[in-house]
C-alpha cells in the first residue's frame, strides 16, 4: 500500500472525495502491475463512477498533458510512487 506517499499537485475536490481518490489509485497499484496504467485508470474510473455517479474520467501515467472542462469540485492531480493522477467529471454542456 502507498497510503500516505501521494502528493496532491492540484484539486478543487473536497477533501473526503481527495482522501477516496487516493486510496482508490493506492487499491488499484495493489491489483494490477504498475506498467499497466489502462487497467488503473479503468479501475479508479469504475469506482468513481459507482459511488459518486456516472461521468468520471482518469488518466494515469508517468508523462502527459492535457487540458479539459470538468465539474466544479470535481478535479485532482495528484503523485502517488511513480505515477501522476488525474481524475474528473466531465463537465455536462
Amino acid at each position: 500500500m502507498l497510503e500516505g506517499k501521494g502528493m496532491i499537485k492540484e484539486t478543487d475536490m473536497p477533501e473526503k472525495m481527495q482522501i477516496q481518490a487516493m486510496a482508490c489509485a493506492s487499491e488499484a497499484l495493489d491489483l494490477h502491475d504498475v506498467f499497466d496504467c489502462c487497467s488503473i485508470a479503468s479501475h479508479i474510473k469504475k469506482e468513481f463512477d459507482k459511488r459518486y455517479g456516472s461521468g468520471w474520467q482518469c488518466v494515469v501515467g508517468s508523462n502527459f498533458g492535457c487540458f479539459f472542462t470538468h465539474s466544479l469540485g470535481t478535479f485532482i492531480y495528484f503523485g502517488l510512487g511513480t505515477l501522476n493522477f488525474l481524475i474528473f467529471k466531465a463537465a455536462s454542456s
